[in-house]
């Protein structure tokens, strides 16, 4: 489906004041500010959390989930309203193409910035296709129990980084579980739109506890606030250029293939909160998020894709106008050219982020179930319980292959691997003959 050649690439918004608010309706601008900064609170926690697990700088994260909202809020015609945040499908790959220790900077994220690009450029490239030819294909090549089977792949593989950031010590493993509780009762116990940002609220509980206990009994590291005062409100942030190396480039171009089903369900999901059909603007979402996710990658941030925190934040207000993005991301490029805000998030306590990791990383996991669940995979059919088996397995155990001059890692093999074997076993019924009817008697 096809956009109409007489509709306007953007749509007129009409003000309302109603509770409801479709995304070509817009609240008077003093709400549709304090709406944009309320997405920008709900994104927050995962967008920054991301690039520091990588060892990127946040700000140039923050800054380009701004901008890169913005490119997606151009590309669909602001038809689809949606934020762009740090996306954790790249973790497990950037952390092995670039051999990252798991604290401080990333001394070759030049590498990894090169593989991002290369992600970017193929989701880019899908979306062309997409555009030209639908996206069907998609789900026939990657349905639910292919692309949770990843899913699940996907989170598994990240697991020991998560256990390691808070396995040092014992008042690490302490912080970490705090960390991890408080998320999990901000998440089901926390009155209204704090039950959005769980991620936000458990790690300024995570941070409080370790600081007190480091500061005042001291069990930790004290945190060290010196760079805080230090650094200036206002300023560029540190953009770094990529490097472009083909066995890196192997490793984490596959992420689009995550990212596509990624967003596919997002749009979906959207579609079905404001009541209408987004299926038209589906290629243009891809190439939005594809364009940038390059864009990011060349200046030193991470790889973006559409926030389902944001979609919660949506379906609580119900307020859908994609003007309220538009804020969201001019708050998000004024955070990201800020170096004392960057400095406040590097003071973070190691233990609280690997608390949060293992939710994060854990959410990921369990996505697939839902997957898996919501359009009833049955894992009595062999073909479904082979196919998720191998794929799950050598995300799991990091199954690395190597395939001539580049090595393609867990993730990829993972991705590659479930796609093929589905493939593969789902000849046999895609080849049985449908049954005649019985003739009437």
């Amino acid at each position: 489906m096809t956009q109409s050649p007489t509709e306007r690439w953007f749509p007129e918004w009409k003000l309302t004041t109603a509770d409801r608010v479709a995304p070509d309706e817009r609240l008077p601008w003093p709400q549709t500010a304090i709406a944009g900064f309320q997405h920008v609170v709900a994104m927050f926690g995962s967008t920054v959390l991301a690039p520091i697990i990588m060892g990127f700088d946040p700000n140039v994260a923050v800054l380009f989930s701004g901008i890169g909202t913005l490119i997606f809020f151009l590309v669909v015609g602001g038809r689809v309203p949606s934020y762009l945040g740090s996306s954790f499908s790249f973790i497990a790959v950037v952390i092995a193409a670039s051999a990252y220790a798991g604290s401080g900077p990333n001394l070759n994220i030049g590498t990894a910035l090169g593989g991002i690009i290369a992600a970017g450029a193929l989701y880019l490239l899908i979306g062309l296709v997409v555009m030209k030819a639908g996206y069907r294909w998609i789900e026939t090549l990657m349905p639910p129990v292919v692309t949770g089977g990843i899913v699940a792949a996907i989170g598994l593989n990240l697991a020991p980084i998560a256990v390691k950031g808070v396995s040092a010590t014992g008042f690490d493993s302490t912080a970490g579980i705090v960390t991890i509780v408080a998320v999990g009762l901000a998440a089901v116990y926390a009155p209204g739109m704090l039950r959005r940002i769980p991620v936000l609220i458990g790690g300024f509980a995570g941070y409080l506890f370790y600081a007190v206990g480091a500061g005042a009994f001291g069990a930790g590291k004290p945190i060290d606030f010196s760079g805080i005062a230090a650094a200036p409100w206002f300023g560029a942030p540190t953009f770094t250029a990529p490097t472009f190396e083909l066995g890196a480039m192997a490793l984490i171009a596959p992420v689009a293939i995550i990212l596509v089903a990624e967003n596919l369900g997002h749009i979906k999901a959207i579609g079905a909160m404001t009541g209408r059909n987004l299926d038209p603007y589906v290629g243009r979402a891809f190439v939005g998020d594809g364009i940038a996710t390059i864009l990011s990658g060349f200046c030193g941030g991470t790889g973006v894709t559409t926030y389902a925190e944001n979609m919660g934040v949506m379906a609580v207000t119900r307020i859908y106008s994609t003007l309220v993005f538009v804020v969201a991301a001019l708050f998000a490029i004024l955070l990201g050219f800020s170096p004392k805000f960057g400095a406040l998030i590097l003071t973070i306590p190691g233990p609280v982020i690997g608390g949060l990791s293992i939710v994060i990383f854990g959410l990921i996991t369990a996505t697939a179930g839902r997957i898996w669940v919501e359009n009833k995979v049955d894992f009595s059919e062999t073909k479904n319980l082979i196919t998720t088996a191998a794929a799950v397995i050598a995300g799991a155990g990091d199954l690395t292959l190597h395939l001539g001059g580049f090595t393609l890692g867990g993730i990829g093999t993972a991705t590659f691997g479930a796609i093929a074997l589905y493939a593969l076993l789902n000849r046999k019924a895609a080849a049985q003959p449908t049954e005649a009817p019985h003739p009437a008697e």
